[in-house]
């Protein structure tokens, strides 16, 4: 079977994500069943719906690609796919259920362990980033760049104040302006655009909170790595990863000065 070109993959998974988009805002409207999973994160009736349609859409179009899907069940025969579509169809539930406009639909093409091409979109917000693999980043169709910002100082960081107030830095954080988005792709989204100049957060994260808003902010020219520095790998057998980093690239060396300790707080 001829390779699909990104290009193509692109225009079918933005598609699918407005698809999905239109979806869990309807069903929002109508009324939510929610429950709890046993790490207590909610799942809605929308998130099994827009994972449903988005895994019918996607796999008819391009049945050779394996999937990993935060509401799907694991299946390793992903593992002998060079590309699989990597999906969160809602990130940020918190946020959707409790009527906030702070999730997103998150879909990456990754291929030999990268992301190649990928959407996150923000329905409520009528937010759509899109990205391939050496062709940019854009939010809504116009090209985004992370801030020039170099200096900690009234930085704009979107993550949970309580990390940076914590007692195991040996030297306090500088005085920083803190904003808390449940999306974890929406927060490294904000950082690609120049919106906010970092998030970090700490634990592990799963392949579908970052994949599509990895290449979104390495595309724009921000710095992407787990809290050690590293640059992720994806579609391994295990989907998880060690804690985030995403910041304006000249801040990103001042942050990992410190979060490379956050090992001393797990």
């Amino acid at each position: 079977m001829k390779e699909s070109s990104l290009t193509d993959d692109l225009d079918l998974i933005v598609e699918a994500a407005r698809e999905a988009g239109v979806l869990i805002l309807e069903h929002r409207a109508r009324g939510l069943s929610v429950e709890y999973k046993a790490n207590n994160s909610p799942v809605s009736d929308a998130d099994l719906a827009a994972d449903a349609l988005l895994k019918e859409r996607l796999r008819s179009a391009r049945p050779d690609y394996g999937w990993l899907s935060e509401e799907t069940a694991d299946d390793p025969e992903r593992l002998a796919r060079r590309r699989i579509f990597l999906v969160d169809p809602i990130d940020g539930t918190r946020a959707y259920v409790k009527d906030k406009p702070w999730f997103s639909v998150c879909i990456a093409v990754v291929e030999d362990g990268a992301p190649v091409a990928s959407v996150v979109l923000a329905p409520a917000l009528d937010e759509t980033f899109t990205a391939i693999a050496g062709g940019g980043a854009y939010l809504n169709g116009e090209p985004i760049r992370p801030s020039a910002r170099t200096d900690l100082d009234d930085a704009v960081m979107v993550s949970e104040q309580a990390l940076f107030t914590h007692a195991v830095w040996a030297t306090p954080w500088p005085a920083m302006r803190y904003q808390d988005r449940n999306s974890l792709a929406y927060r490294i989204c904000l950082v690609a655009c120049g919106a906010a100049d970092a998030a970090v957060s700490w634990g592990g994260k799963s392949d579908w909170d970052l994949g599509a808003a990895d290449l979104v902010a390495r595309e724009a020219g921000a710095v992407i790595c787990d809290w050690r520095g590293e640059p992720y790998v994806y579609n391994r057998p295990d989907p998880t990863q060690s804690g985030l980093l995403a910041a304006a690239p000249g801040l990103a060396p001042l942050i990992l000065e410190k979060t490379r300790l956050i090992e001393r707080l797990r």
